[in-house]
């Protein structure tokens, strides 16, 4: 099968996952490592969270305007490829830095803000690349390939975690931000988005109205639009993804912690704890695509997010590594379902595919926003509660988000019963 263009969607599917998996290869290894180099300065975990989630503060800010650069750009490479040419290889400089500044705390911050700067300018484009190609039909199936990239990333954190960090934590740290490098190399040799579908009908726009702006077309005129709207889905779906956001994020930054005080792990050992979870999001990830092309992406989202809560709840009552363990993978399956779905619901919502790099950040905005707020508000529960009641700490944000998607199920079977998003 080709996408619209005459490309292969096969192709664009596995460049695009490779995209994102550079990308998510240092992010998962930010996440696990990099709050263990803070617990060297700092005691309090909500203050180690707060640091954790300045990443995703300024993804709030840089990655809707991103979005919204690349829809307008055009090059010969098309919209999106000229931003993660630079955008990567500078990345992966400053991702290897992080452990040789770790004995500064300043020095430290200013290093990790500044990845995140340039981390955040590059994060949503690479995602854009599949509804620029990929009919909307087929998206979640796509994305499905996408996420298992994401969660592959995952496997290599933990892996490298267990066998590299504890003996060589400086080394460890250049593993993501060579694959990182690789990513970029095969990226600019095979992949130009200036074949894509919604890249000619930009073009074609272009001509039509002369090369005058359009004022519909910027972040605040989009953003006008889904909060007027009187029907309210998009609003609400971007309020789920911001609270799913933060327990997602909350149960990834803080584990090694959480190992280490409530386990009492080693730090490799602990690091070592999503390991399997990212095997059973593999596993489940595609299925809950099919399923979702069969009962409907929102119910299978609903569906999903109540496994992950399940899981909250397992390592709640099971405190052990191998309870932790389990109560991960359920949760990483039930996950799976949310991470699918849920910008391609997004996507298939926006008025025109002019506009999917900017919806595609404002997705991000409210994953950005989740992962800055969830790692420091569980934090500051594990403040006043201890580190033993983590997981029920955060499958209660997690309860909160399932009411909302419930919500805009409604929504739409009352509006559009015959739509199939």
């Amino acid at each position: 099968m080709t996408a619209n263009g005459g490309v292969p969607t096969r192709r664009i599917t596995l460049l695009v996952a490779l995209a994102v998996f550079a990308q998510e290869s240092t992010w998962n290894f930010y996440d696990s490592q990099v709050p263990p180099l803070l617990r060297e300065h700092i005691a309090s975990a909500a203050l180690v969270g707060l640091l954790m989630g300045m990443d995703n503060l300024l993804g709030i800010f840089v990655q809707p305007w991103i979005g919204n650069r690349s829809d307008n750009t055009r090059t010969s490479w098309g919209r999106r490829m000229p931003y993660l040419m630079v955008g990567m290889p500078v990345a992966a400089a400053l991702f290897l830095l992080i452990p040789h500044t770790s004995a500064s705390l300043p020095l430290l911050v200013a290093v990790m803000f500044a990845y995140a700067l340039v981390a955040n300018a590059f994060k949503p484009i690479a995602e854009s690349l599949l509804p620029d190609f990929i009919p909307a039909a087929r998206r979640s199936r796509a994305n499905a390939v996408v996420k298992i990239a994401t969660s592959l990333t995952v496997i290599v954190a933990a892996l490298v975690s267990i066998f590299v960090v504890d003996d060589h934590p400086k080394l460890a740290f250049a593993i993501p931000a060579v694959l990182l490098l690789i990513s970029a190399v095969v990226l600019a040799a095979r992949l130009r988005d200036s074949r894509s579908p919604a890249y000619q009908e930009a073009l074609a726009e272009d001509a039509a109205r002369g090369g005058t702006e359009r004022d519909d077309l910027r972040v605040r005129a989009i953003v006008d639009d889904i909060l007027r709207d009187t029907d309210r889905s998009r609003a609400l779906l971007l309020l789920a993804i911001l609270l799913f956001g933060g327990a997602w994020a909350a149960s990834r930054s803080l584990v090694t912690p959480y190992g280490m005080e409530a386990l009492d792990l080693s730090r490799g050992s602990a690091g070592g704890l999503t390991l399997p979870s990212g095997i059973a999001f593999v596993l489940a990830a595609y299925p809950m695509a099919l399923i979702a092309e069969r009962v409907g992406r929102l119910r299978t989202m609903v569906i999903g997010m109540g496994l992950f809560v399940l899981g909250m709840a397992v390592g709640s009552l099971a405190q052990s590594a191998t309870g932790t363990v389990v109560a991960l993978c359920i949760a990483a399956a039930g996950a799976s379902a949310f991470l699918v779905n849920a910008v391609v619901v997004l996507w298939n919502l926006a008025p025109s595919s002019r506009v999917v790099g900017t919806y595609t950040g404002l997705y991000t905005v409210g994953w950005a926003g989740g992962g800055f707020l969830g790692p420091a508000l569980v934090g500051g529960m594990v403040d006043l509660t201890g580190w033993s009641l983590m997981m029920l700490d955060i499958g209660l944000v997690a309860l909160i988000a399932v009411a909302v998607v419930v919500r805009i199920d409604a929504l739409q079977r009352r509006d559009t019963p015959a739509l199939r998003l």
